[in-house]
């Protein structure tokens, strides 16, 4: 009998085997250290362990069975959906709503969207479109305002995505280091000093993805002049603004800000997959000035021509009138969050979001190594190289948003254990046989650090 056809999640070609056909685009995505399959993710984890990935993911699923694993690196939203959304979707299941080909979103949920998700009404200035969640807003932000040869100002660490995004228009990356001094936030002189005749967008995360620091107002104001006076395209994700960790913290809206600086030009993008726990439904927007809005909306046509599930767009409207749903999930984070603390040091303390960033610098192992011990204690975790240089193998991502506490402690008996078993260096060997079949250059650095 034959072997199954190899699935794309599972399955790892050479990276040499490029077919002809793929476009220069393509090769620079598939090239990316941030690109899918060039970080180490739980199946690279698996495969050190000698474990087959296609075992654990059976049926094409992507998810980790939850009665078997604690899942804290994967960043989906654990808390789930608001049950007022499910009802709202679960009415929506009809022919009317199925059948038709749907509106960009409904003038009422669009007006929602603004106000709650992208912090600012609309008026003649801000308009707003729907997107298939907030990475899909990223994308076509990135393809309506990016020539190739532009540059982008990322940070580094950032989120996984931004950047092939950014690749896949044509742009390269300028890095802005996060660090103690900046307060893990993106410090705007440091931008400034990033910003050439090339830079075309900076993108701001805020809060930042991973860390949960929110920027402060007087830097989000000198982001603001430096659009206008550079002019350059602020890039806002805020996507992790729905859960407020630290009752001290305030997150200030960009957009918002952005009134009193009319030469500036913001887009801010957001979704419900992270706060609001419908990852599955696929649904954000993106909101800015109406042409280039308009232009967003006209390279949304151009790749995937049809508009948000109006099932979706119901869960969507419920999910956003849910505020006491969202206090629930803030307060699970919450909990989670000083569980982790009482066994692991942070880098620093989230302020916004659910996810945390271990500092493993101390630990006498790699955070891969680290990862490896862990799953074999079936707790998945995420270590820092997808998220950029700084970190790459000093820290892992924790997601906070588990609702059963007994995951938060089996990640307590099991860390203590996978450190010590890191430190013998019984997964070294496997981890640098990893970064070394990237092929890339970074494979190899990272590779020869471990």
């Amino acid at each position: 009998m034959s072997a199954p056809p190899r699935s794309v999640l599972t399955w790892r070609p050479d990276p040499g085997d490029v077919p002809w056909a793929a476009s220069a685009r393509a090769r620079a995505v598939l090239a990316d250290p941030q690109g899918f399959g060039n970080y180490m993710t739980y199946r690279d984890a698996y495969r050190i362990l000698g474990w087959d990935p296609a075992e654990i993911y059976r049926d094409g699923a992507i998810a980790l069975d939850r009665a078997e694993w604690a899942d804290l690196g994967w960043m989906a939203n654990h808390i789930g959906p608001s049950p007022r959304a499910l009802e709202a979707m679960r009415d929506a299941v009809d022919a009317e709503h199925v059948g038709p080909y749907s509106p960009d979103l409904t003038e009422p949920l669009r007006d929602l969207m603004a106000e709650r998700l992208l912090g600012r009404p609309r008026d003649d200035g801000f308009a707003v479109i729907g997107t298939e969640g907030a990475q899909a807003g990223v994308g076509y932000a990135a393809l309506a305002c990016l020539d190739p040869g532009d540059e982008v100002v990322v940070t580094d660490p950032g989120y996984f995505h931004f950047v092939p995004a950014m690749r896949l228009a044509g742009a390269e990356p300028a890095w802005v280091r996060l660090g103690p001094a900046s307060g893990w936030r993106l410090d705007p002189d440091e931008v400034a000093r990033a910003i050439t005749p090339r830079t075309k967008m900076v993108v701001i995360c805020d809060p930042v993805n991973p860390f949960g620091t929110v920027q402060r107002p007087d830097e989000l104001e000198a982001l603001l002049r430096l659009s206008a006076e550079r002019r350059v395209v602020l890039l806002s994700d805020t996507t992790h603004a729905a859960h407020r960790v630290d009752p001290g913290a305030e997150h200030h809206s960009l957009a918002l800000l952005q009134r009193a600086h009319p030469e500036a030009t913001v887009l801010v993008t957001s979704g419900l997959a992270h706060g609001y726990g419908m990852a599955g439904a696929r649904i954000g927007a993106l909101g800015g000035p109406p042409g280039l809005i308009r232009a967003c909306l006209q390279v949304k046509i151009a790749t995937v021509r049809l508009n948000t599930s109006r099932v979706a767009q119901e869960g969507a409207a419920a999910a956003l009138a849910d505020g006491a749903w969202v206090e629930h999930g803030t307060r699970i984070v919450r909990r989670n969050l000083d569980a982790v603390r009482a066994v692991a040091p942070l880098v620093v303390a989230p302020e916004y979001g659910f996810s945390c960033v271990v500092d493993c610098a101390g630990a006498g192992a790699s955070a891969q190594e680290i990862t490896v011990a862990l799953a074999r204690r079936r707790v998945a975790v995420y270590p820092g190289d997808g998220l950029g240089e700084v970190g790459a193998t000093t820290t892992i991502r924790l997601n906070l948003s588990e609702p059963d506490p007994g995951a938060y402690a089996r990640f307590a008996a099991a860390y203590p254990e996978a450190v010590a078993e890191a430190a013998t260096g019984v997964y070294r060997d496997g981890v640098r046989d990893f970064f070394r079949s990237t092929g890339t250059e970074r494979g190899r650095r990272l590779a020869a650090l471990i």
